[in-house]
């Protein structure tokens, strides 16, 4: 697995980096100012090894500043981070993210097939990762399917609004081979929000990393009298 690399963990790093190569550099010229204090006057340092350790110090001094620079260009890249994503507002979208919460007692999330399948397994699982309700799909064509769960519980419950559920599913054809499948979330963004340096978009119930998104469409909407089928009826003011 590769783990996403936001503006925030790319800052630590370089910041760790930063302190490092300091903490370097000063030992490094603890060490030099040792030695010329030291030598011996009947045999001092040689010149081109004097040299090449003066190159070198001034290498670690350049990369303190490089890193100074990366941190500089990280701070304005995350403070744009939130003007880009929303962009995304008001804009019909796709994502690869299977979290959504409870709200009135539903939840809704998207599944895709890969194939038509014979067999089609869904299960809602709570924050905790305990499974909660499990059921055969109402669709098992290939493509996009939506799914709601009403919020009743195997065991006869009803859980309260509020809860982070995700839906996991899976799929087989009538030979017991498994089918590729995906939970999306799919709706329009109606807000953007900022986690550890990183913009995540509001979709319905859901809040989710704009890095999840996989598809992205402009809505557009007709006017109301912009109707090819029902034209508005001329008033008698208009006719004359």
């Amino acid at each position: 697995m590769v783990d996403a690399v936001t503006t925030s963990t790319a800052a630590s790093r370089t910041a760790t980096g930063s302190a490092t190569l300091a903490s370097n550099f000063e030992t490094f010229l603890t060490l030099l100012t040792t030695q010329l204090r030291n030598q011996d006057p009947l045999s001092p340092l040689d010149s081109n090894e004097f040299t090449a350790q003066l190159t070198q110090m001034a290498g670690v001094e350049q990369q303190l500043l490089t890193n100074d620079l990366l941190t500089s260009l990280l701070a304005a890249q995350s403070a744009g981070g939130l003007d880009n994503a929303s962009n995304y507002i008001g804009k019909e979208v796709t994502a690869a993210w299977s979290a959504t919460s409870l709200e009135d007692g539903k939840a809704t999330w998207t599944y895709e097939l890969g194939a038509t399948a014979s067999e089609v397994k869904l299960q809602v699982l709570n924050g905790s990762g305990t499974v909660v309700w499990e059921g055969s799909a109402p669709e098992t064509g290939i493509g996009l399917h939506d799914f709601t769960w009403n919020g009743q519980m195997t065991g006869g419950d009803t859980a309260e609004d509020g809860g982070v559920y995700t839906l996991r599913v899976s799929a087989t054809n009538a030979n017991g081979g498994k089918i590729d499948s995906q939970t999306l979330i799919r709706g329009r963004v109606t807000g953007v929000e900022m986690y550890d340096g990183a913009p995540y978009l509001v979709i319905g119930d859901s809040i989710l990393p704009l890095s999840t998104v996989i598809s992205l469409n402009e809505i557009r909407e007709q006017a109301d009298n912009d109707d090819a089928e029902n034209p508005p009826v001329p008033t008698e003011e208009a006719a004359a």
